[in-house]
């Protein structure tokens, strides 16, 4: 059924800029063409061996110059802030965004990331340790791997003078800081809001994965065959990095300065299992993506394609799967962007909206990369595989899960 905002009670919300820093791509026409030619982000990795780390596939992306950029403004950044500032100052531009409106008062700031940057932690406590001694360490190097390092750099060099709100959730760091956002606009405390998140690839990433039996290791040598969410065969994620950056911003405000609209977003879900920090609960997921159809005004029957978190792993496929058709249904397109890219982490909620207002754009779905054979315990679901399905859409969910059992559902129309 159409959305009705008044009945709703707050403003409408729109995306007018995106960036990305990704494993398939940099820009929109990229993870687009990307997408639609089935190619993925998924390299071997060979100096992870020299820890003992089984896993040996990452989905790499690389470090940005920002040539554009002072050194003063970067030397307090990781690589992860350093993605993060290449994704977002792509969006400020594909936005339209002038200094006078990024830096106003109505202008809020909302970044996630799993933690700092991890190579710049190792670096200063490798020195540390070593030596027993403060001596030589630079004092700049905790403020590139301190938790919310994304948010602070980006603040501090775009000049983000309106609220910031940095978010730590793990996977769903980015998809809660585009929530948040959206409440902001939603509810007249803001009128634009800059959105997203990132992650940056690191050893100890993949180790903590392959400790908990949780990462590809079948496929080391096959990295076009894994990961494989939903598939039979699959045998865990393969861990990435990256970055992606909305701009959103009140509907109106947007019309008045001529903006060009990609798409509205219509409905956020948000809530948390309660229940096991690593195990997910498929009523817990299923309970995000009723509130964001609630929130949205939309039934079920509406949403045309669900963008899976789906990353490859046995317990986190099914119950994901188990949750969708109990919240949407078994008839709706599925498909998980994943096998592209790898787990992008604290970034893959804002990657994984861009890939999802691209199909909605474009009018398409791409499938499951690697998906050939269903695991029958997972639900019932129209599985996308093989090639991608042309298809009007009108409703997409994006939907991310992260330990601690936080769920998060987004739901984007087109305008």
């Amino acid at each position: 059924m159409p959305r009705s905002p008044a009945r709703l009670g707050h403003r409408r919300v729109v995306v007018t800029g995106l960036g990305l820093r990704s494993p398939i791509g940099d820009d929109y026409d990229a993870v687009r063409d990307a997408l639609r030619e089935g190619r993925h982000g998924i390299v071997p990795v060979e100096h992870w061996r020299e820890w003992g780390v089984r896993t040996g596939l990452g989905a790499v992306v690389d470090d940005p110059p920002l040539d554009g950029f002072a050194r003063k403004q970067v030397r307090a950044m990781g690589k992860v802030a350093r993605l993060a500032t290449a994704a977002t100052a792509a969006a400020i531009a594909d936005a339209g965004l002038g200094d006078d409106l990024v830096r106003g008062p109505r202008t809020a700031l909302f970044y996630g990331s799993t933690d700092g940057s991890t190579g710049a932690a190792e670096e200063y406590y490798r020195k540390l340790y070593t030596q027993r001694n403060f001596e030589g360490l630079l004092s700049s190097s905790y403020l590139r791997f301190m938790s919310h390092t994304c948010a602070a750099n980006l603040a501090q060099v775009f000049g983000i003078s309106g609220r910031v709100l940095p978010i730590c959730s793990a996977c769903t760091s980015a998809s809660q800081a585009i929530g948040e956002a959206y409440h902001g606009i939603a509810g007249g405390r803001e009128d634009i809001a800059i959105c997203g998140g990132a992650e940056e690839l690191h050893v100890t990433v993949a180790g903590v994965f392959d400790l908990m039996l949780a990462a590809s290791t079948r496929y080391n040598d096959a990295p076009d065959r894994t990961p494989r969410p939903f598939d039979r065969d699959r045998d865990g994620m393969v861990v990435g990095e990256g970055a992606g950056t909305l701009v959103l911003e009140e509907y109106e405000h947007a019309r008045a300065r001529g903006a060009r609209i990609l798409a509205e977003l219509v409905g956020y879900g948000s809530n948390c299992d309660g229940a096991h920090l690593t195990s997910p609960s498929p009523g817990g997921m299923a309970g995000a993506m009723r509130l964001a159809l609630e929130n949205a005004g939309l039934d079920r029957s509406d949403i045309d394609y669900v963008n899976a978190h789906a990353t490859g792993t046995e317990v986190g496929d099914i119950a994901e799967s188990l949750a969708t058709a109990e919240a949407i249904g078994t008839d709706v397109p599925v498909s998980s962007t994943k096998g592209h890219t790898g787990h992008t982490l604290g970034g893959c909620g804002a990657i994984e909206s861009v890939f999802a207002i691209a199909m909605l754009r474009e009018g398409f779905v791409a499938p499951t990369r690697n998906l050939q054979e269903v695991d029958p315990r997972c639900a019932p679901l129209d599985y996308v595989r093989g090639a991608c399905r042309e298809v009007t859409l009108r409703h997409v969910m994006n939907n991310n899960f992260a330990f601690g059992g936080i769920n998060t559902s987004l739901v984007f129309a087109r305008i």
